[in-house]
């Protein structure tokens, strides 16, 4: 499924808002709190678990909001609405198939092994149920996706900054940088963490007034389907229109793609197994709180959706042919283009503020994932071990500042790719759905041996890479589009892994049963039978509730988009 181009993200000329004092105020004051809750969180670093998991000790309603916050990048905000400009209603997909199964997944089956655990990190599981080989490669992997997508969320904050408020890009990228290093250098992962709290209200509160003005100036609702029925054919405000095994549509994709490669394939492999999300779930105080962690986030996941795409449809239906080089404008140019035409100053500051802190979080969740991984999965298990927890502290610190600096270097790596959502797909295919495939055979399967989770990682990565550039970028298949080439990657990296894990396990021996509790399902450990804290036993808090609850509202949000 193809996200529109975004031509290295570059708005139409005539994009520059008309900010004022007021606005650039309301900036001001943001970027003093936001580094005021550096400064407070540091006070609660006294050790590397404060540092890196908040010392395990935040409320669900906390992470909750955190988790979903770091999700929420600004890539997501101006590229969903691009979508929903392009495409129509498909965007729902990304978020009410392509999301909460997934979370409940997590929340309901993977939590329980994570927390049990007490890892410090995604990658340290697969020591605990393979070897030291699948375990470093996954931390390398890991690390240097987490640098690649921090870089992507800082090269878009440039483009959107120089062209809204006409600061020139290297400015926006080294100021964006410098603030995220200061607050999570100085607290840690609470420091970010309680940043994305607030960032998550900002972004709110800068989309909220650009999807009621909108819709206002459409005519409502009803006004809106209307005019997109006329101009674009009744699909184009539908979730399921045209995507009929052997039907063509602008997608490149049909229900069954989406279903395996978005619903399945991509989504699980993101949501379960990437520490920028699941390390907010691990700094939850306790076994509930961090299962409730996905789970009270995917109820505002689901509503986004219209946060995002109503913007999008709007710039459709007011502007001819938005979108096209008869219009002027890029896809990418709806929610600027809205802000440009509907928001006074003052509010428009708000909603400048809103994207910076979307960018900001995104950044944010990455950077603090990579320094957790390189500190501890790499540096302190294989290069420098045994030190006292002060030192592993200090060096967080300092691969902070390394991996911002890198993020700056990554951040024109991703300039020269034209379509920066589709890069962002990309990335995940060859990077989450292969240690996603090596965690539920390992998971679901106790016959899966030590070896295989090596080879099965590093077969899904290689196999879903040379189905990128060699058999997609050289034609030797004919895929309509990059985001459809993505779905083919990650169902091709999933199957390469699996293959391959079954093959060696059945080669090698597996690891004794009593060194698998608690790392296989249908086994425990101490650490997964912790009884809920005081209240965490109310109705309205058991896990399960949550989850399926978000499941069946996810499923009945479709029933209006599908006729």
């Amino acid at each position: 499924m193809q996200t529109p181009t975004y031509q290295a993200m570059e708005l139409a000329a005539e994009l520059r808002l008309p900010t004022n004092g007021l606005d650039y105020t309301i900036l001001a004051i943001y970027f003093a709190v936001v580094l005021g809750i550096g400064f407070a969180a540091r006070r609660s670093v006294k050790t590397s678990l404060d540092f890196f998991l908040s010392g395990r000790s935040l409320p669900a309603w906390i992470t909750g909001l955190a988790f979903i916050s770091a999700n929420l990048a600004a890539t997501e905000i101006l590229g969903m609405a691009a979508n929903s400009a392009q495409y129509g209603a498909y965007t729902v997909h990304w978020y009410w198939i392509g999301a909460i199964p997934a979370m409940v997944f997590l929340g309901l089956v993977m939590m329980p092994f994570y927390y049990g655990s007490k890892v410090r990190s995604v990658p340290e599981m697969l020591l605990l149920r393979f070897d030291k080989w699948a375990h470093l490669l996954s931390s390398i992997l890991f690390a240097f996706a987490a640098i690649l997508i921090a870089g992507v969320n800082l090269y878009a904050l440039a483009i959107v900054v120089e062209a809204l408020l006409g600061w020139p890009q290297w400015v926006a990228i080294v100021v964006a940088g410098a603030f995220v290093l200061a607050y999570i250098t100085l607290g840690g992962l609470s420091s970010a963490i309680y940043n994305e709290v607030l960032q998550f209200f900002v972004i709110l509160a800068a989309l909220i007034p650009i999807v009621v003005l909108g819709l206002k100036k459409v005519g409502g609702w009803g006004g809106l389907t209307d005019k997109l029925t006329a101009t674009h054919g009744a699909n184009f405000t539908t979730a399921w229109g045209g995507t009929g095994i052997g039907s063509s549509n602008p997608l490149g994709a049909n229900w069954l793609t989406i279903v395996l490669g978005l619903g399945f394939v991509l989504s699980f492999g993101y949501w379960t197994t990437n520490f920028a999300e699941v390390q907010r779930a691990l700094s939850a105080k306790n076994l509930s709180a961090g299962q409730r962690t996905p789970l009270i986030a995917a109820y505002p996941k689901i509503f986004i959706v219209f946060l995002v795409m109503i913007p999008g449809l709007v710039a459709a239906a007011i502007v001819p042919g938005f979108g096209t080089s008869k219009s002027g404008y890029q896809y990418n140019d709806a929610i600027p283009y809205l802000m440009q035409e509907l928001l006074p100053n003052g509010v428009l500051g708000i909603a400048v503020t809103g994207l910076l802190a979307a960018f900001m979080a995104g950044m944010a969740a990455n950077v603090s994932s990579f320094n957790t991984v390189f500190t501890n999965d790499i540096w302190a298990r294989y290069v420098i071990k045994g030190r006292e927890d002060g030192y592993y502290v200090r060096f967080g610190r300092l691969i902070t500042v390394v991996g911002v600096c890198a993020s700056v270097g990554t951040a024109f790596l991703a300039s020269s790719f034209s379509n920066i959502m589709s890069y962002l797909q990309t990335l995940f295919s060859f990077f989450n759905v292969p240690m996603f495939v090596v965690f539920i055979v390992g998971m679901f399967w106790k016959r899966a041996s030590a070896r295989s989770g090596f080879w099965g990682l590093l077969a899904g990565t290689v196999a879903a890479m040379v189905n990128y550039f060699v058999i997609y970028k050289r034609g030797i298949i004919d895929i309509p589009s990059d985001q459809g080439a993505n779905f083919v990657s990650a169902i091709v990296g999933f199957v390469a892994g699996a293959v391959v894990m079954v093959v060696v396990s059945l080669f090698t021996r597996p690891k004794p049963a009593e060194e698998l509790q608690g790392l296989v399902y249908g086994t425990t450990s101490p650490g997964m039978s912790e009884p809920p804290a005081a209240g965490d036993d109310a109705w309205y808090r058991r896990p399960a509730l949550l989850g399926w609850g978000a499941v069946v509202l996810a499923a009945a949000c479709y029933i209006p988009f599908s006729f």
